[in-house]
């Protein structure tokens, strides 16, 4: 493991000190309130033998399901499970708070399903969970973000089976 951005031994440290203080002094009233913090957890075994989970904020989901609410003034709170064997053109973007003319262009930018497999097939990582997850990112709530959305999302992983997780924001 590396050393901080401030220079400090990473274990039992945040990997960026300082961050939800900078984050809420650019955006004022983004209700953001963080005072500690979870390490991050080692590997228990070799990456070359887990098992990955995709998690997105990139709206990406299968077509034909429900769309996600990308108009409700206080955001959708639900998630889309995603096979991860599903090929890029049966997926598509349900998200208005992004541009996704790249993301349209090539879905791997923003929901790396192919480069995911890649790594799998090479032997890099150990495999891929059945599903990926994804959401949209825009939630005005977070108590209702951790208290409903985010606590569903860790009960579909952890069924799962997933040794390590990938999150990523859109």
């Amino acid at each position: 493991m590396t050393e901080t951005s401030e220079g400090g031994e990473a274990a039992g440290r945040q990997l960026r000190a300082g961050l939800w203080a900078t984050v809420n002094e650019r955006y004022p009233g983004s209700m953001i309130d963080k005072t500690d913090f979870i390490p991050l957890a080692p590997l228990r075994k070799p990456l070359s033998e887990c098992r990955l989970v995709f998690i997105s904020t990139s709206g990406v989901q299968p077509r034909g399901t429900m769309p996600f609410d990308t108009v409700h003034p206080v955001g959708d709170y639900t998630f889309r499970r995603v096979p991860s064997s599903s090929p890029v053109e049966d997926l598509e973007i349900h998200q208005l708070k992004y541009p996704t003319v790249g993301a349209n262009r090539d879905l791997n930018v923003i929901f790396p399903i192919e480069r995911l497999r890649e790594l799998a097939a090479e032997g890099v990582i150990g495999g891929l969970t059945e599903h990926f997850y994804s959401f949209i990112g825009y939630n005005m709530d977070p108590e209702r973000l951790e208290r409903t959305l985010a606590e569903d999302i860790a009960a579909a992983v952890s069924e799962e089976g997933a040794d390590i997780a990938l999150a990523a924001p859109a």
